[in-house]
């Protein structure tokens, strides 16, 4: 799946949207994505100056996309104007190595269980074979007013 496909599953833009592409997607199982990592991205001004490292928030949300992709895709829908897929919980979150400049961020994310507009996974992100992140997921899709 390319940046255009993803843009028609996923609400989030610029400078929010961290999956650049889907390298494998088998249907209500797993997801393998890519984040390539820039010097251009906005955080690395201030995270940090000196020493530049991609904040382990933005990693864990990286994953979190990956995952509503793959829940989409489960569900054969996208994100709409009336819907909203929430982070409602994480678990057991670990960062092995930080991830910098130049660095390709591959997201794994495994769908353990879906009921009632609620999603549990199993989800890791990888920099040349090496875990950086690994955390349990739970998010939610929720209508709005």
């Amino acid at each position: 799946m390319d940046i255009y496909k993803i843009l028609t599953k996923l609400p989030h833009r610029y400078p929010f949207l961290l999956v650049d592409r889907v390298l494998e997607i088998e249907k209500g199982k797993t997801i393998k994505a890519l984040k390539n990592v820039t010097i251009n991205e906005p955080f690395f001004q201030g995270h940090f100056p000196h020493r530049p490292v991609m904040p382990g928030v933005l990693m864990l949300e990286a994953l979190a996309q990956a995952a509503a992709l793959l829940a989409f895709d489960a569900m054969d829908s996208a994100a709409t104007e009336d819907s909203v897929y929430y982070f409602a919980g994480m678990e057991g979150v670990r960062f092995k190595r930080p991830v910098e400049p130049g660095d390709q961020l591959i997201l794994e994310v495994a769908l353990l269980r879906m009921k009632a507009g609620i999603f549990k996974f199993h989800s890791r992100a990888l920099v040349d074979g090496e875990v950086a992140v690994e955390a349990e997921l739970t998010c939610a899709i929720r209508k709005i007013a």
